[in-house]
């Protein structure tokens, strides 16, 4: 099996004991270990010796080839310099014994036999086509060796091609790293290609390059869109083109049960301690906060819950995520929502009359390091919330709180409180593809809320913090995925299928930014399915969420074009 690499015809991965090249001087023609192979430069006869092209003799042959100063190279027991003088274990060898022909180091075939230890013999009357057999090298024994197969050697277009990856260490030893070059997990163009595997073991020590050769030929099974409907993991993204061109699907606003938000992100950038918002509410809450330490020296963000009943109060959190301490915008909302997602609960709080408590604190930020969190409370009376930024040293109390200055916003951002943080709403899958839009302020609204500090309206664009509760009906055997409308976008969301319920981080790694290159979510098992959506903080909207009809990839085999098992 042969391949091109670097723009030499390379024996594919040499297993047998010795490799054999059967050529013919003057002839672009040659045979390695029985398979036809062309030369790049031809092996030449001068001056009655048999001269071999030594860089692409050497990649044949599977040997390293070593250089120096001055265009010295060395293979084997031989050493050519620059000029093409050859020491063969140290002795000179007749002028001729190596030549530059044409910008091509050329070495006698005689002595590059000598140096390998190798057998050159006739392979007809002629004495113009010779056979030279050389054993492999022998390598590095404590070296780690890669090694792969494929399920195939000849595949479709689009055709899934399955890796089983079966690397190995002489002593045992771990192998802490891999690395593959041109693997694909299904390529589209008709041709060759040639998948290589190196990999390293814990002492740092690399394997010899291992590669096999696959040939890519007929009529294309899948197109990159209907492959990832078949193949993709949630999280991945995949091309389509005319994602923008889905008619919508009908969204229906479902009554139910709600809660107020309480959302703080102005001013962003306090620059002395102070309140940040505050309200009074009970029963259930949301509270979403987004601050950058602008202080210049520690400080940390907190929220205060103080009892304004007269009567003990108690304050549970439900639910809790946070991305503190970071510098990193983007990672903000994603982090929260998955930390979010996986919390199943807090401390519950009880507070006497006019006993204050603080209900979140974030880690110590070191200035223009920020924290974002999201917190579901529940308290059985009224307590007033209060959002503060406090350099290191004040502590989160009532007495503190009351003696700091409410901080004016920054006419940027936005803060308030929001009574409807839930959004129910049903769709039922007709035609498809089709899509819904989320977070585009027209065919899905923007929150409205007060800041209570001011007495100010508020619009809260994008809608962060908000639940999208939302119930797809007809949804078994249909794929949906996130395509991103404003800009980067990295968060998660809750997916229940039957009995199955699964956080999806979005996208696997990375970012999703182009609307054309959407991000698997799931694929539906059941005819109902409910998907949890918050906004990601940091993160631009709108987005669409895309339906597509999926293949049936629930049955193995040949008829269905299906691979499902992946080592």
């Amino acid at each position: 099996m042969l391949s091109t690499l670097g723009g030499l015809t390379l024996a594919a991965t040499v297993t047998a004991g010795s490799v054999q090249l059967t050529f013919t001087v003057d002839a672009p023609d040659l045979n390695v270990n029985g398979d036809a192979a062309r030369w790049l430069a031809s092996p030449r006869l001068v001056g009655g010796r048999t001269l071999l092209p030594l860089r692409e003799t050497a990649a044949l042959l599977g040997r390293p080839l070593q250089t120096g100063a001055g265009g010295q190279v060395s293979l084997g027991r031989v050493v050519v310099a620059g000029d093409g003088s050859v020491l063969l274990d140290g002795q000179p060898q007749p002028a001729g014994a190596g030549l530059v022909i044409d910008g091509t180091l050329y070495l006698s075939a005689r002595v590059l036999a000598d140096a390998l230890e190798a057998n050159l013999s006739a392979a007809d009357d002629t004495g113009r086509t010779l056979t030279l057999t050389a054993l492999r090298h022998g390598g590095n024994p404590l070296a780690p060796q890669a090694r792969f197969s494929t399920d195939k050697n000849v595949y479709a277009p689009g055709e899934r091609v399955v890796y089983t990856e079966y690397a190995y260490d002489p002593d045992g030893a771990d192998i802490t790293s891999r690395k593959w070059s041109n693997r694909e997990d299904a390529f589209f163009q008709p041709g060759t290609y040639t998948v290589g595997l190196n990999v390293t073991n814990s002492r740092g020590l690399q394997s010899k390059p291992f590669t096999r050769t696959i040939t890519v030929q007929g009529a294309p099974l899948d197109s990159p869109l209907t492959y990832a409907l078949k193949y993709a993991a949630p999280g991945d993204r995949f091309p389509d083109a005319q994602v923008l061109n889905y008619p919508s699907a009908a969204v229906l606003p479902v009554a139910g049960t709600t809660f107020p938000l309480i959302f703080s992100d102005s001013p962003e950038v306090p620059t002395q301690s102070g309140v940040l918002y505050q309200d009074t509410l009970e029963g259930p809450v949301r509270l979403l906060g987004y601050h950058l330490n602008g202080l210049g020296k520690p400080a940390r963000l907190y929220v205060l819950a103080r009892n304004t009943e007269a009567r003990p109060v108690e304050v549970r959190t439900l639910r809790q995520g946070e991305t503190a301490p970071t510098r990193i915008e983007g990672l903000l909302g994603q982090v929260t929502l998955l930390d979010y997602f996986a919390s199943t609960g807090g401390p519950t709080l009880t507070l006497a009359p006019g006993q204050a408590a603080a209900v979140y604190a974030s880690p110590t930020l070191s200035p223009g390091s920020g924290a974002n969190m999201m917190q579901d409370l529940t308290a059985s009376g009224r307590v007033e919330l209060t959002f503060l930024m406090l350099e290191d040293g004040l502590p989160p109390s009532a007495q503190v709180s009351q003696q700091l200055p409410y901080l004016k916003p920054d006419g940027k951002h936005v803060r308030g409180t929001f009574p409807d943080a839930v959004r129910r709403l049903r769709v039922n899958l007709g035609t498809l593809p089709a899509r819904i839009v989320i977070g585009d302020g027209q065919l899905d609204p923007a929150i409205t809320g007060t800041d209570r500090l001011t007495g100010q309206p508020v619009r809260l664009s994008g809608n962060y913090g908000v639940l999208y509760d939302l119930e797809v009906n007809g949804a078994a055997g249909t794929a949906v995925a996130l395509s991103p409308r404003g800009g980067l976008y990295r968060g998660a969301m809750n997916v229940q299928d039957g009995p199955l319920s699964q956080t999806i981080k979005l996208p696997r790694s990375g970012n999703a930014i182009k609307p054309e290159e959407p991000v698997m979510l799931w694929r539906a098992g059941s005819d109902r399915l409910n998907i949890d959506f918050i906004p990601a903080s940091g993160s631009n909207l709108p987005i669409s969420l895309v339906f597509y009809r999926a293949p049936n990839t629930g049955t193995q085999g040949a008829g269905n074009g299906l691979k499902t098992y992946q080592p």
